[in-house]
């Protein structure tokens, strides 16, 4: 493990060029290291979601989380979020130009191996299992009970136009599904119905699902935290992206 890391808020450019914050962690290290997007929860840029960007750097990667309601503040944190909830969340566009952006940074840095993976919870694993489908360049990708991956009509948006489900034939790297047996949201059933289609459509996925745990488990700040499987859960998001972007 790296006991020497650098971790500092920075600017970069996201959407259109768009400059906003992202919380940036790395080990200092003088060999090449594989990079990570952390995408955040519905919540917001939290205290946890920084958190789980420095456990990437300890582990012995280049991690970054863009702050996707950057463009609503500045303010506290929770009230920013607030503001990105009472809009219907952020576009998906823009939440491809803000992970882009966040990749060509990982990339352009002196002590990167190329390689780029991307992990989202909640809304932010919605996302990360869309990017799997939008950004042709990254190389893993990790859904952690990302709701609304399968959305009915009704709740289609203009932020979010299509449903992530029906963009699967497009995915261009591997994905690790990460799930809570007792989670509404995405239920069992939702999460058969995308195992299905994955498994259809022929693309490289693994699929752990928990007993006993539903939505955000692994958030040790919240009522819904479950170490034991937190614990396992962590396991197999290091030996996934061990395999796809340390070894590979």
């Amino acid at each position: 493990m790296y006991e020497a890391m650098i971790a500092e808020t920075i600017g970069i450019n996201g959407n259109n060029r768009d400059v906003i914050q992202a919380y940036y962690a790395r080990p200092i290290t003088a060999s090449p290291v594989p990079g990570v997007i952390v995408l955040h929860h519905m919540p917001g840029w939290d205290e946890w979601s920084k958190e789980v960007t420095r456990k990437f750097a300890y582990h012995g990667y280049a991690a970054i989380c863009p702050h996707l309601y950057s463009r609503l503040g500045p303010g506290r944190w929770d009230d920013v979020a607030a503001a990105a909830r009472a809009q219907g969340g952020v576009s998906d566009a823009q939440v491809v130009g803000d992970a882009s952006g966040a990749a060509a940074f990982l990339r352009s840095q002196p002590d990167a191996n190329g390689r780029v993976g991307v992990i989202g919870f909640c809304s932010g694993g919605r996302q990360s299992y869309m990017l799997a489908c939008k950004i042709p360049s990254l190389n893993a990708a990790v859904d952690c009970w990302g709701g609304r991956v399968i959305a009915p009509p009704d709740q289609l948006t203009p932020q979010q136009p299509v449903p992530v489900i029906e963009m699967t034939k497009d995915m261009n790297c591997p994905l690790l599904g990460i799930f809570g047996n007792d989670d509404m949201n995405p239920d069992v059933a939702q999460v058969n119905r995308t195992e299905e289609i994955l498994k259809e459509l022929g693309k490289d996925y693994e699929f752990h699902r928990y007993d006993g745990a539903g939505h955000g488990f692994f958030a040790v700040d919240r009522p819904g935290y479950r170490p034991e499987q937190a614990v396992d859960g962590w396991k197999k998001v290091f030996a996934f992206y061990e395999k796809h972007l340390v070894r590979s």
